[in-house]
């Protein structure tokens, strides 16, 4: 593991050996970040958050194999890859940010293999929130049977996936698209990876299913360029960063990676290779591109709280005396018309595509 470029000891990780250390760990490095937000690159900030959320997930995987080894389990039976989707999976945490994971194990036969991991899945689950990362509403974590197979099972999980087309299973493939590997034997992840895309590949129908679930998204503008708050709730007058301008350019420039044959998980990869092929308007993926580290600005400065003895929590909201405040209200605004604009080149796609009857 490398040092932050922000001089973080995130080395002194890997020196933790319990869950109450690596969270006390965890604490002490998350202060010195949230405290040099204001004055670094959000590319490099957000680097170096995700370098940390990977070395503590990283020590919780030992932290786990340890526990169940003392518990008299033994070691893993056969070999497996612990992995990770939303956010984490496009290196795109925030120091808040909740679990998204899976297990992929071997199909090497073993009589424990079974029992072993979904005691192992269940606990490292547990560990991960002892550690702040909250359980995944969605229940996308390796404690879950759809999120922790086997790769034969995960092959087959993938093929029905993208064979039903219908909301649910398409949700979950895309879901899985950001998958990344943290732990374990790479080369499950990669075997996994390959036959991910090749499924893309083989079923040219799956483009036009994952865009209509693309282009699904909340409005922010309104006919006359005024920003949309929320109207109703605790929140009314806020402006949701996550759900308003960053999650539709995530899920723009993946469709747009995924027709392209791109085979990153980041969204800021995502779209230098997009560009790079010059896949779509070059003017709109650049503009994308300035609107997604606007994005990523936002969101890890929305307001946050203290929470068990210096964890951080945000709600995701920008306060109305905050987004109202020039130059954020231009730069919003402007980031938010060019979330509009790929949101038409992506509905006219659809349209194209629904009249080949894809």
């Amino acid at each position: 593991m490398k040092e932050s470029s922000l001089h973080l000891p995130l080395l002194e990780l890997t020196e933790a050996h319990s869950p109450e250390a690596l969270k006390r760990k965890r604490i002490a490095i998350q202060q010195q970040l949230y405290a040099s937000l204001p004055d670094t690159d959000i590319r490099e900030w957000v680097k170096t958050v995700n370098d940390m959320h990977d070395a503590i997930m990283q020590q919780a995987v030992t932290i786990c194999e340890q526990q169940l080894l003392e518990a008299g389990y033994g070691p893993p039976p056969v070999a497996y890859s612990f992995i990770v989707f939303g956010s984490a999976g496009r290196l795109e945490q925030t120091l808040w940010s909740d679990q998204d994971n899976g297990l992929i194990i071997s199909d090497e036969q073993h009589e424990q293999k079974e029992h072993y991991f979904q005691t192992f899945g269940s606990k490292l689950a547990d560990i991960l929130e002892q550690l702040g990362y909250e359980k995944c509403q969605g229940k996308v974590m390796c404690s879950e049977p759809l999120w922790r197979k086997t790769l034969q099972q995960w092959q087959e999980q993938l093929d029905e996936w993208r064979s039903e087309l219908s909301w649910e299973p398409v949700r979950n493939w895309i879901i899985a698209s950001d998958m990344r590997h943290i732990a374990g034997d790479d080369q499950l992840s990669q075997r996994w990876t390959h036959h991910f895309y090749d499924g893309l590949r083989e079923t040219p129908e799956l483009s036009a299913a994952i865009l209509r679930n693309t282009v699904r998204h909340k409005a922010t503008l309104n006919v006359l360029g005024q920003i949309v708050p929320e109207r109703f709730g605790e929140h009314a007058g806020d402006f949701d960063v996550k759900y308003g301008i960053y999650i539709p350019l995530v899920n723009a420039s993946r469709f747009l990676a995924l027709q392209n044959g791109i085979y990153e998980s980041s969204t800021l990869k995502r779209l230098e290779r997009l560009i790079q092929l010059e896949a779509a308007s070059l003017a709109l993926l650049e503009m994308m591109q300035d609107a997604f580290r606007t994005s990523l600005r936002m969101r890890n400065s929305t307001p946050v709280r203290e929470v068990d003895d210096g964890l951080y929590e945000s709600s995701g909201f920008m306060l109305q005396k905050d987004w109202r405040q020039k130059p954020f209200f231009h730069e919003l605004r402007e980031s938010l018309g060019i979330v509009k604009k790929a949101h038409r080149v992506l509905q006219r796609q659809l349209r194209f595509l629904e009249r080949r009857r894809l």
